[in-house]
């Protein structure tokens, strides 16, 4: 593919230079700064100066004014010119003889000095001496297979270096100590301090015109067999792909990133980059092509023009525009050398924001997405290719000049909807994506308001999981643009996450109601209960409250049930301290009257999770029991699951509360069938018998009888539960009752409980007719019970008779040696004999008299005397 890199301005017009003289042709040609040199084949070297100008379109032309000619008196033409600047000196070669000009009058320098035997030459660009104010000249001799190295001052010349090649040199190029040489045969380099040479590849120059060219530090261009353009190091390698030139190339130029080559009938450009062919040029009848300074410049026999380079960033821009991506990137890379570098990270970020515009319109995601962040994209010039993404709040404006030629997504994919589809689902990716980056600084508003519009529109189920978390949706846009979307579930979460949870509710509300059409949530109903539980705003629950209830007393009883403990109120103040919108528990039973199994679905929260002991909470909760097993037993005959549970649950209450109006409920039962909860209650008030008496008599359940006495006698002394389990033995064995039923029931309680009765009583009450047989099994654990007692008894006594015996021996070793007192002992407080028998010894073995050891405690200062 073509690419302007170059325009062909021309220089010295033909008329210029000729005259009225039509033999005359262009031989060679010297550039420095604004000086531009041509020899002539008839010794003559011309002097212009060349002025560039720039019209206000931008079209670049130059005009060269002639300063003067010098004809410099042989017979040949001039072959070669080479301007010394640091010297003011210009080298001419003519007839084989370099002579030294002066550069701007183009006389030659008094002393005459030159240098003969040349066939050609060039300059050391690089060179080793140091010296400034003298330049390196290298030449190929007119003696055979011979280099020679010139050192050329302001006014004489100096031989340094003669070296011998293996072969005839036919062109020549420096770069320090080495020497790129075009041997007859093949191209070699040359290190002319050592004489170490290098093959590099074979050429024949009968053949073909060589090229040996320094293109930059230690590297050089040359022309290879089969049209290539080779690059080699002073190391023989080459770091560079070849260019693919003409076989008949005659001259070539860098001006980086281009080489220029020339042909007899085209100037074709080269990329360093990336060795494609970028531009061709229609030139007949050249025969020279140099660079200089970066300004190429090629020649006819009659005209010399300027290649003008186009700038770098207008060639990038043309190959953003023909959709060459790859090779405007590489060529942005490349001008870093030659740009400013602020300039070039401006510049090089938005090439690549246009070139990840170019792979987005081409539907290549994955390259876009990566140019995007690598150019740092302001992401609402990609927002803003899709209609009503952007809030119209926003101030956004599109980059100018654009980063792309479409107005929006539209006319992107001219209306095609599969293309559509995923130019959104690839912006709601990288939305995603950068929403949490630096990328979103400054404008987060505009992004998430996008994503929310996208997943809205796109029923995607991210836009649950964005409105849930941290996001910067705007509230406008986004409840507008989620109503038109019909997501009144998610427009419900926004309005939550902008504190405004009444609008949240009421949205909600409508869709459970059938108001509205949602079906984002099946459990919705749930999910407000959930959300009321949670809710700080006391007035709003209370609000809800009713329609909740409403639905479902069971599950909207949870609003109170499960509401963190912080949020409700036990306390003992006076209702009118607590406020009127408080979840106190009187205030939350007030509003459950109407709703009785909320209301016992609330008791049992404050009684059996909650644990308050308050009387009214428990009586009020035995009473709804009471009245729903009534009522359950009156319109039902048989025994239902619900009424089993409901009656279950009333006997677990009386049985384990102690906060319930025993009186009060016993008055209830009384009348109806309820034998099991009445004997609970005389349980409760103590009377034992009246209780036994229900449960053997009236309901003949021998079984919870005994569980009677068991949990009757929980957490009671032993003495308590034999007293229990005595009283119904008594109940069982009433001399006036001859019931066999109620013998067995007596004789399987002594039998299975014989741990809980004394032995001794037992045998006076049972009847003298009983067998031993019958109640050998109680028998046997009495007896067990009595042997293991005694034995227990036994062992206590024995480890406490251990145990003194211990103390014991213990005393005796702590009274130690016999303490033998005289009248030679003295007191250690006073110094005074023993008159009595009684005396203190201290620890360390003193004795002092009693009244001295008193004294010694109420003055302490004694202390260290006496321990002396």
């Amino acid at each position: 593919m073509s690419l302007k890199a170059f325009k062909l301005v021309p220089a010295v017009e033909r008329e210029m230079l000729m005259g009225d003289k039509a033999r005359i042709n262009v031989e060679c040609i010297e550039c420095c700064g604004k000086n531009l040199y041509i020899g002539t084949n008839e010794c003559f070297v011309y002097h212009f100066l060349l002025e560039e100008k720039i019209s206000s379109a931008g079209k670049i032309t130059f005009a060269a004014t002639k300063q003067l000619h010098k004809y410099l008196g042989f017979k040949k033409a001039v072959s070669e010119l080479k301007a010394a600047s640091a010297l003011n000196r210009l080298l001419v070669l003519c007839d084989n003889t370099i002579t030294l000009v002066n550069m701007m009058n183009l006389e030659p320098i008094p002393t005459g000095a030159r240098i003969k035997g040349a066939v050609t030459f060039t300059l050391n660009e690089n060179p080793m001496s140091g010296d400034p104010f003298c330049v390196e000249v290298c030449i190929i001799s007119v003696k055979r297979r011979t280099i020679q190295m010139f050192m050329v001052y302001e006014d004489r010349v100096q031989i340094v270096k003669e070296v011998s090649t293996p072969e005839q040199p036919c062109a020549v190029a420096v770069d320090g100590h080495y020497l790129c040489l075009a041997l007859t045969t093949q191209y070699i380099i040359l290190n002319y301090n050592t004489g170490i040479s290098q093959d590099l590849f074979p050429y024949c120059s009968d053949e073909k015109r060589p090229i040996v060219k320094r293109i930059g530090r230690q590297e050089f261009l040359l022309a290879g067999p089969g049209g290539l353009g080779m690059f080699a190091t002073v190391d023989g390698i080459s770091q560079r792909a070849p260019v693919h030139w003409s076989e008949n190339v005659i001259g070539a130029a860098l001006c980086f990133p281009y080489v220029v080559a020339l042909d007899n009938e085209f100037i074709t450009v080269h990329s360093m980059l990336d060795q494609q062919l970028k531009q061709t040029l229609p030139f007949k009848e050249g025969h020279i092509l140099q660079d200089f300074e970066g300004k190429v410049i090629v020649a006819t026999n009659k005209g010399v023009y300027i290649l003008v380079p186009l700038p770098l960033e207008r060639q990038i821009q043309d190959l953003l525009t023909s959709h060459r991506v790859e090779e405007a990137l590489v060529l942005a890379k490349a001008a870093r050398r030659n740009i400013p570098k602020e300039k070039f990270q401006v510049m090089y970020k938005r090439i690549l924001q246009q070139a990840g515009f170019i792979h987005f319109a081409q539907l290549q995601f994955l390259e876009a997405k990566e140019l995007f962040r690598s150019g740092q994209l302001d992401v609402r010039e990609l927002i803003s290719l899709y209609p009503f993404l952007l809030p119209t709040s926003s101030s956004f404006i599109r980059s100018h000049p654009p980063l792309h030629e479409y107005a929006d997504l539209n006319q992107l994919t001219q209306g095609d909807q599969e293309k559509m589809t995923k130019c959104k689902r690839f912006l709601m990716s990288y939305l995603n994506e950068v929403r949490s980056t630096e990328v979103a600084n400054g404008y987060k508003e505009d992004i998430d308001t996008a994503l929310l519009k996208l997943y809205a529109e796109a029923n995607h189920e991210s836009l649950l999981d964005l409105l849930v978390s941290e996001n910067f949706c705007l509230l406008t846009d986004s409840a507008a643009w989620l109503e038109k979307h019909k997501k009144y579930f998610a427009l419900g979460l926004l309005y939550h996450y902008n504190g405004q949870d009444a609008a949240a509710l009421q949205f909600w509300v409508k869709i459970v109601n059938g108001d509205v059409q949602d079906s984002t949530r099946s459990d919705l109903y749930e999910y407000i209960v959930d959300f009321l539980t949670f809710c700080s705003d006391q007035e709003l629950v209370w609000k809800y409250a009713e329609w909740v209830l409403q639905k479902s007393e069971e599950v909207g009883v949870q609003i109170f049930t499960k509401r963190p403990l912080e949020d409700q109120i036990f306390t003992k103040r006076p209702l009118e301290d607590q406020g009127k919108n408080s979840f106190n528990p009187d205030n939350v039973m007030n509003c459950l009257n109407k709703y009785p199994k909320s209301l016992v679905k609330y008791l049992e929260y404050l009684v059996l999770d909650r644990k308050i002991e308050k009387e009214k909470y428990h009586t009020h909760l035995a009473v709804l029991y009471l009245e729903a097993v009534l009522q359950l037993k009156s319109v039902t005959t048989d025994s239902c699951a619900e009424l089993t549970e409901i009656q279950t649950k009333l006997r677990s209450l009386l049985q384990k509360s102690d906060f319930y109006r025993i009186h009060f409920i016993l008055d209830k039962i009384k009348g109806t069938d309820l034998h099991m909860e009445r004997a609970i209650l005389y349980g409760k008030l103590e009377e034992h018998d009246k209780a036994l008496h229900i449960l053997v008599h009236e309901l003949k359940d021998f079984s919870a009888a005994e569980d009677y006495c068991i949990w009757s006698s929980e957490s009671k002394d032993l003495p308590y539960r034999q007293r229990l389990f005595h009283m119904l033995l008594l109940v069982y064995l009433n001399p006036g009752s001859s019931d066999c039923e109620l013998v067995m029931a007596a004789v399987d309680l002594l039998n299975n409980h014989a741990a809980e009765f004394d032995a001794a009583r037992v045998l006076q009450l049972v009847p003298d007719s009983w067998s031993v047989q019958l109640l050998s099994p109680f028998l046997t654990r009495a007896m067990r019970e009595s042997i293991h007692t005694k034995r227990m008894t036994q062992i206590t006594l024995g480890l406490a008779k251990a145990e003194n015996l211990i103390y014991k021996h213990d005393k005796v070793k702590l009274k130690g040696s016999p303490i033998i007192l005289s009248d030679k002992k003295l007191c250690q407080v006073c110094q005074s004999p023993f008159c009595e028998p009684a005396f203190v010894r201290y620890p360390n073995g003193g004795m002092v008299h009693t009244h001295c050891a008193a004294k010694r405690l109420m003055n302490p200062n004694m202390t260290n005397h006496s321990q002396t």
